[in-house]
């Protein structure tokens, strides 16, 4: 793989943005820095514009066509390119509750792609959200799928998976579950989500070793004076908290207070997409369900219940800086580190480092992508087809 030195750029490094150069070799940074000199590297001048780590999306089921349950090779090439072209460089392939036989074929879909990626944004791991889940929030998820917590199921998919399972949702007050997350600490990383857990419960849960709320506020139960709940729990310890910053699913407001509450480093933007993202409205599919979208708007049809998002996360950071004012140094926070945080891949991304991966995604004044490149590769650049 060929040298290749990105000059005259903002560089988002070490939560701070700066005036630098940057040096690949071999897929990773080489040396960050004014006036670096490499004869034979390929010379691109990013005129002045702001060269971030690749963001991250650690919750999606899809976009641009594809659902992550049924996916083929040919629709995670597809969906690689698609999230490349929103600034995505790394996502988890997260598998909507569905019967076992269906959730180890999109397991073994997954794992394919994962350890034979094509060119775009790779996929880092999977994220499994359920289907130990409560059923009063059950969201989308088909209730006659939900089921006790079972560590066995879940190391059964992690035996299919080759260890690729990353992350998993789960709802503590189902029964087996608080014995199911205090067995599986150290395997996977846990959320908490689609829950009707009481705040004790919550609590319990975070201290056998939960580390994140799944769609922080939606679907789960939320916090009254006298009954915190998962709400409150989550905003007491020191946990990352997902949020879908459509404007839909959070209030401004609330996108706001969180942040207030848990701080620039403990919150994650996700897209929770499906797949409509970056398609018109009309009749989709999110895993077993029929979904319609209206005004961008994603609802099992013929219901008032949301499935999932339309949200990329190209438009999640120009909506996150709108709702918060704030400049992209607090903001890409959120996109980049503290996902790879959460996921444990901080060694290796989520931030512009010497030693660290090469994928960046280019952004303008106005946070608009401009490029992507993922392992020193532009993948995407706007305006090319």
């Amino acid at each position: 793989m060929e040298r290749l030195l990105l000059t005259n750029a903002r560089v988002f490094t070490g939560g701070e943005i700066v005036r630098a150069d940057v040096l690949v070799s071999g897929g990773r940074v080489a040396a960050i820095g004014e006036g670096i000199a490499c004869p034979g590297a390929l010379c691109v001048d990013l005129h002045g514009n702001l060269l971030a780590p690749g963001f991250i999306d650690v919750h999606t089921h899809g976009g641009f066509g594809v659902d992550i349950n049924a996916a083929t090779r040919a629709d995670y090439e597809k969906l690689a390119a698609f999230y490349a072209s929103q600034g995505v460089t790394g996502f988890l392939a997260s598998i909507l509750t569905d019967t076992p036989e269906a959730t180890e074929r999109a397991i073994d879909a997954a794992v394919d792609f994962i350890e034979n990626p094509a060119p775009g944004a790779k996929c880092l791991g999977i994220h499994l959200e359920g289907p130990f889940l409560c059923e009063k929030y059950k969201g989308a998820m088909p209730p006659e799928l939900l089921r006790e917590g079972d560590a066995e199921l879940f190391r059964r998919y992690q035996r299919r998976a080759k260890g690729h399972v990353r992350y998993m949702t789960v709802a503590p007050e189902v029964p087996g579950v608080p014995d199911m997350i205090r067995e599986l600490r150290g395997e996977c990383v846990l959320a908490i989500g689609h829950s009707d857990a009481d705040y004790e419960t919550a609590i319990a849960a975070i201290d056998a070793g939960v580390e994140s709320c799944t769609h922080t506020f939606n679907v789960m139960s939320l916090f009254h004076q006298h009954r915190p709940a998962v709400m409150g729990a989550v905003l007491e310890r020191d946990v990352f908290c997902e949020a879908i910053c459509d404007g839909r699913h959070l209030h401004p407001g609330t996108v706001r207070m969180l942040i207030k509450c848990k701080g620039w480093d403990r919150v994650c933007a996700i897209t929770d997409a499906m797949q409509a993202a970056g398609l018109p409205d009309g009749a989709y599919k999110l895993g077993i369900n029929d979904v319609t979208v209206t005004d961008g708007d994603a609802m099992i049809s013929g219901t008032n219940i949301r499935a999932g998002s339309t949200l990329t996360l190209a438009q999640a950071v120009k909506k996150i800086s709108a709702f918060t004012g704030a400049g992209p140094e607090k903001v890409l926070r959120l996109l980049t580190a503290n996902p790879a945080r959460l996921i444990g891949e901080f060694h290796r991304r989520g931030d512009i480092a010497v030693g660290k991966d090469a994928d960046f995604t280019l952004l303008s004044d106005e946070l608009d992508v401009l490029a992507t490149c993922s392992g020193g590769e532009f993948v995407y650049a706007a305006g090319r087809e």
